[in-house]
């Protein structure tokens, strides 16, 4: 073909075991600490190729929409990076499932992919059969499952274990030439607003992903980076972190299921961590424990945060402790990594406010992507940092439809681009920041308020937790700012008047929440992200806000 080999993810793999054969990829599993090189990773995955070779889940299996697809039901380790590239490689497709999700969604996910295989974790066996033992009929399609251990526990399932399923198979694979568009990869979203909907990734989708985010401008992994990805693999391969480290011939550290503070730490000093990932509750536990005990973080060069907003206390924090946290952006649709933070180079000399000002940002654009900015009457806004709209996206790596529903709503699409959903500003130096999604933007009295905003602001507080805001219902002003926060002291008497108070002194009173409600935790969703739904639907009394609103703190 012209040009050469067709882009797949194949190349990736080669490159590793020929360049960087000793090289090594370490897994803290139910077992133990596991460790061996990219030699021993390429046998195996091999090994599990031909086992599902074997079995009829590749590229001559007869499917006439691109292979069998297998599913995942795992947390992050050794096991289930073998799938990353087994599977596809073979030419069937990978299917990550979020085992957070309730049983509903699974059941559904999995009957709308028509899994024929499902790979699960001893630890969550209990999980997966709920959702079957609740609903048979969606796994009819299911024709294998596979413990990844070294034995089946007791189970209603028919199982076998992952050591047992790649025992007898060859360490060769004739890897076959599988073209560009061909199904590799499969993630479903987390459905908060109905069911969950699926984003096929091709071959070249994930060629591309991967080659976009080692540029300089995304989130590079040289041979000499060692990588932790905290980010669950079954929520977008784990931002795409297992490949590029691959393509780049890093170290990789898999911390798990359900890492806590202190097994974070121990990887990080044990195995000299250099880059790692992941939303930003996970990194406030981690600087509760690092504040608590003696942690070396020397070794840590990067902290990429995406999922939601980093407080500026965080960053401030991870520099004080000669760590760069790098802000990222991105969807399951993109990926998903669509832009990464990184200082302009005529910004190196700025004083340190103003680069702070730039990395609270969600970034400019990953070279390969294009985006433009709509306001509410479909015009694109000018990048002044003021002009509100909603972020369109497209490129190599963007899907342009969904999974076993291949038309398309003007309300998701539009001219090639996806919309994303998400209301940003940006700024004259092309610097993407989220104001909210459009679902969670609060409209009072014609004007927007960032709930985001305000809860960075909350966050930076010493004696908030956690911090969410949400938009009640007014009968006057539409819709009302009310702040839930988790509070990090036991004295909560005053402390909805001094956190008013607080914000009062870098906002508008409009933009003031007319209450702060504690509480004691904030819902989460499966991917770890606030569930704004939740609060919604549990705070929605117009009595928590009517009647505190002067006429003078109204918008003009």
């Amino acid at each position: 073909m012209p040009g050469g080999s067709p882009q797949t993810l194949r190349p990736f793999l080669w490159r590793a075991r020929q360049l960087y054969a000793e090289t090594e990829v370490v897994s803290r599993t139910h077992e133990g600490i596991v460790r061996y090189d990219y030699d021993a990773y390429g046998d195996r995955v091999a090994q599990l190729a031909n086992a599902l070779d074997a079995a009829g889940y590749g590229e001559s299996d007869g499917a006439s929409d691109g292979g069998a697809r297998i599913a995942t039901f795992c947390w992050n380790h050794h096991r289930h990076f073998e799938t990353y590239f087994g599977v596809p490689g073979m030419g069937a497709q990978l299917h990550t499932i979020n085992p957070l999700l309730p049983d509903k969604h699974v059941q559904y996910i999995v009957e709308n992919a028509a899994d024929r295989a499902v790979f699960v974790d001893e630890s969550l066996l209990a999980k997966l059969e709920g959702a079957v033992a609740d609903d048979p009929e969606p796994f009819e399609t299911v024709e294998q499952y596979v413990v990844m251990s070294e034995s089946v526990p007791e189970t209603d399932l028919e199982a076998v274990a992952y050591e047992s399923f790649i025992a007898d198979q060859p360490t060769s694979y004739d890897w076959p030439d599988l073209a560009e568009d061909r199904p590799a990869g499969l993630c479903y979203t987390s459905g908060t607003t109905g069911h969950p909907k699926g984003v096929e990734y091709t071959q070249q989708m994930l060629w591309s992903h991967t080659m976009g985010i080692q540029s300089p401008q995304g989130i590079p992994l040289d041979d000499d980076d060692v990588m932790l990805p905290v980010v669950p693999m079954f929520h977008v391969n784990a931002w795409g972190l297992p490949f590029s480290a691959t393509a780049g011939g890093a170290k990789h550290v898999y911390p798990g299921p359900k890492p806590s503070p202190e097994d974070l730490a121990s990887l990080i000093e044990d195995e000299g961590v250099t880059v790692t990932a992941g939303v930003p509750t996970v990194w406030l536990g981690l600087m509760e424990y690092v504040e608590e005990h003696d942690v070396d973080l020397s070794s840590l060069d990067r902290l990429v945060v995406g999922g939601s907003a980093a407080p500026e206390a965080m960053i401030r924090f991870f520099d004080d402790h000669g760590v760069e946290l790098v802000h990222a952006w991105g969807m399951t649709e993109t990926a998903p990594v669509g832009s990464v933070s990184h200082l302009k180079h005529d910004l190196a000399d700025e004083d340190y406010e103003t680069q702070l000002s730039k990395r609270q940002k969600q970034g400019l654009v990953v070279p390969g992507l294009e985006f433009r900015v709509v306001d509410d009457d479909g015009e694109e806004v000018p990048y002044d940092g003021e002009a509100f709209g909603e972020l369109h996206v497209r490129g190599p790596w963007v899907t342009t439809e969904y999974f076993a529903r291949p038309e398309t709503t003007e309300a998701e699409f539009a001219d090639g681009y996806l919309k994303t959903g998400d209301v940003v500003t940006v700024d004259p130096d092309g610097y993407i920041d989220i104001v909210d999604r459009a679902k969670d933007v609060i409209k009072s009295g014609g004007e927007w308020i960032s709930s985001q905003e305000l809860e960075n602001e909350l966050l930076g507080h010493d004696a908030v937790a956690e911090a969410a805001v949400i938009g009640v219902p007014h009968e006057r002003w539409q819709e009302r700012p009310l702040a839930l926060v988790v509070p990090s002291e036991d004295d909560v008497d005053s402390l909805s008047d001094t956190l008013r108070e607080s914000l009062r002194e870098e906002y508008p009173n409009w933009w003031v929440p007319d209450n702060v409600v504690t509480i004691d935790e904030i819902p989460k969703t499966a991917t770890g992200k606030f569930d704004k739904k939740v609060l919604r639907d549990e705070y929605a009394d117009e009595s928590l806000v009517r009647g505190r609103v002067p006429d003078d703190a109204a918008p003009e």
